[in-house]
């Protein structure tokens, strides 16, 4: 028999728990992750109960990235996304052991509580009578609806219209705490996608709208005057920091007085970690795991959250190198890519290469599946068979007078450049010529606003990326429905790939409620996108953090990083 969707969310989010072990180091053992009790159901933290604490402190987080929109509608990189968990909560978000935590939602829809219909295709979410907007206006369910109609409408140019286009037929509102949605099939990923990066308040942005025809050029995009979580906005400064202030309308009153957000490259944040001058490192590489465990400053913490180090590779025939098309072509670059070796030489050997998008989301990853191996001979070998070689004597292959030169992008990291520099180097062994761009904050930029992988400037793009974890669901990125372009602007699918067979099972595992059968679906789309070298794994990427011994009550979680900032303290 079928099982009802929170059973088999229940059951994913518990499947999706992973243990990471850190770099060593002479400190004691880092912080703990998560000290909550593993939930069949989502619970509020103890936080609720207690008077407002007195805020008070100052916790200084480090950005190597400067965020691109604070929006969600406009939301593609990392950096925007985990400020939401700060100023603009959602729903619910996920704790450190992956269990949902109720945020503005009253309870968590089951069939036992009336919330999910008995066909799975609609969905009754309470939302609690006490929550305001930071400006004191109350937060009702009105203002998921007019979240959805921001997502769905033709005049906003959004980053993905994903999953409300594709799986809610309607929303609405009965009253101010009753949200009801409508599936146009049971949709298995709802939990980990419907507004998991939070809500638009309709009384300041529907004006906009309606006087605009848009939201795409609004001022609340990049400087929100309003929003709903422990802390508010205050202050932007281009390439130097981020502000936000203890918000006293949020229903669990943050500890800290401020979070100021420090904009610096890699190497100005190791320093400032070293010295303790910030108290939140992001996007730290292995390599750095021994000496912050060793200075005395901070600890070096790891948290599962399904992200993978990856190639993205560019299959559209419009913009894409002419050997792109060739699937033996595409197999040779990766076996001519020693991944073992980028691992152990730049990663201290700590992580492992993966072989599917869904290895870091278990139990996803197809355990058939092993990476391609280091083969440069077998390299050349396709490529001569391809019909690429160096007929010109340059040290370059090419083909009908065009050489074998791929544009090989990703965006500033330092661990990125040192990654291309290598490649670039086992590429030559075999003949492939390759062109080294780096981006700043345009990489992942949408079409309209010129985002080289959006417009397809490039043959090969490294990011690091991740499912709607811990939900195993990002079939938007490739679904031939969305493949980006000027009569699909907002489109998900940046790679132009289109397989239909990839389609149905991609459709299939959206409303398939059995784990089992949907982990086989899965096994299945690994299996396809592994052959056809759709994306090609670098290196299995936890989140990476430092946090300095003077900051109190952390803990990450995957899928909502800054989940518990209300509980943050700083202990002098």
């Amino acid at each position: 028999m079928k099982r009802n969707l929170y059973a088999l969310l229940s059951l994913l989010v518990l499947a999706s728990m992973v243990l990471a072990a850190c770099g060593g180091g002479a400190e004691t053992e880092p912080p703990a992750v998560s000290t909550e009790p593993a939930a069949p159901a989502a619970t509020e933290p103890a936080a609720t109960e207690p008077a407002a604490p007195v805020q008070s402190g100052i916790a200084v987080v480090t950005f190597v990235q400067q965020p691109t929109t604070l929006s969600p509608l406009y939301q593609t990189q990392w950096f925007s996304s985990i400020t939401t968990q700060l100023w603009l909560k959602g729903l619910w978000s996920f704790d450190s052991d992956n269990n949902p935590v109720l945020e503005i939602a009253a309870e968590l829809p089951t069939t036992e509580n009336g919330g999910m219909s008995a066909d799975g295709q609609t969905l009754t979410i309470k939302l609690r009578d006490d929550v305001l907007w930071s400006d004191g206006e109350p937060v009702t369910a009105n203002d998921f609806v007019f979240t959805y109609e921001m997502f769905v409408s033709d005049k906003n140019v959004v980053s993905s219209t994903y999953p409300y286009a594709d799986y809610v037929t309607s929303m609405e509102a009965p009253d101010d705490t009753t949200l009801v949605i409508h599936f146009n099939a049971p949709f298995a990923a709802w939990l980990t996608t419907l507004f998991n990066t939070g809500v638009l308040p309709e009384h300041v942005l529907r004006p906009v709208f309606e006087a605009e025809g848009t939201l795409d050029n609004a001022a609340w995009n990049t400087a929100p005057t309003v929003g709903v979580g422990p802390f508010v906005f205050t202050e932007w400064e281009t390439d130097s920091h981020l502000i936000f202030e203890a918000n006293p309308n949020w229903i669990r009153p943050a500890k800290l007085q401020q979070v100021f957000i420090r904009i610096a490259d890699d190497a100005a944040q190791e320093v400032a970690i070293l010295a303790g001058d910030t108290d939140i490192g992001t996007f730290l590489d292995w390599s750095q795991a021994d000496a912050i465990n060793s200075n005395g400053k901070a600890k070096f913490v790891t948290q599962p959250s399904g992200y993978d180090e990856g190639w993205f590779l560019n299959f559209d025939p419009e913009t894409a190198h002419p050997a792109m098309q060739d699937v033996n072509v595409r197999k040779a670059i990766v076996l001519a890519t020693d991944r073992e070796k980028i691992v152990n030489d730049l990663l201290g050997g700590l992580t492992a290469v993966p072989a599917t998008f869904w290895d870091s989301t278990p139990p996803y990853g197809n355990p058939d599946i092993s990476p391609y191996p280091y083969d440069p001979t077998e390299a050349g070998s396709l490529l001569d068979a391809a019909g690429w070689v160096d007929s010109n004597g340059d040290g370059t292959r090419d083909k009908d007078g065009v050489e074998l030169v791929l544009r090989y992008i990703s965006n500033q990291r330092q661990l990125r450049k040192d990654v291309q520099a290598v490649v670039q180097q086992m590429w030559a062994q075999v003949g492939i010529g390759v062109e080294l761009v780096n981006y700043g904050d345009d990489f992942f930029n949408s079409y309209a606003d010129g985002g080289p992988i959006a417009t397809g400037n490039y043959d090969i793009a490294e990011w690091s990326d991740v499912t709607s974890f811990p939900d195993p669901e990002q079939s938007s990125y490739w679904l031939c429905s969305q493949v980006v372009g000027p009569d699909n602007p907002d489109g998900g699918n940046w790679q132009g790939y289109c397989n239909p067979e990839l389609d149905k099972l991609f459709d299939q595992q959206a409303t398939e409620t059995n784990p089992e059968a949907r982990k086989e679906l899965y096994y299945q789309i690994g299996q396809i996108m592994f052959d056809d070298v759709v994306w090609v794994g670098m290196w299995k990427d936890p989140d990476l953090w430092a946090v300095s011994n003077r900051l109190q009550g952390v803990k990450f979680s995957g899928a909502s990083p800054f989940w518990n900032a209300h509980e943050w303290s700083i202990s002098e």
